[in-house]
């Protein structure tokens, strides 16, 4: 049983592609968890929100992002913003990445 070069790049493609897929719905959650305004004591939204601050890559950040909000509902509204283009970036990079190495 041999396995092709084809067969390699084509599953590379595919893992790269569902872990960026994962990084955005970490970034898209983690904003939903501002936006339903979540408790923030519950471990598993904790665990959300860190999740996606390191996955953000800093350009995305809520402190220091694209966009700074100021005013009322800051906080909800840099979530939105930032974490939403970051998800966006990961879907639009894991796609061109799965095409660049794909057969």
């Amino acid at each position: 049983m041999s396995i092709s070069v084809d067969d390699v790049r084509s599953r590379i493609g595919q893992a790269l592609w569902l872990v960026t897929v994962v990084f955005a719905v970490l970034l898209a959650t983690g904003a939903l968890t501002y936006a339903l305004d979540a408790n923030e004591g519950n471990s598993l939204v904790e665990f959300v929100r860190e999740a996606a601050d390191r996955v953000d890559l800093g350009i995305f950040s809520l402190e220091n992002g694209i966009k700074e909000f100021a005013g009322k509902n800051a906080e909800t509204k840099n979530a939105l913003f930032n974490w939403g283009l970051g998800a966006v970036f990961w879907l639009v990079v894991g796609r061109v990445l799965d095409r660049v190495i794909r057969p």
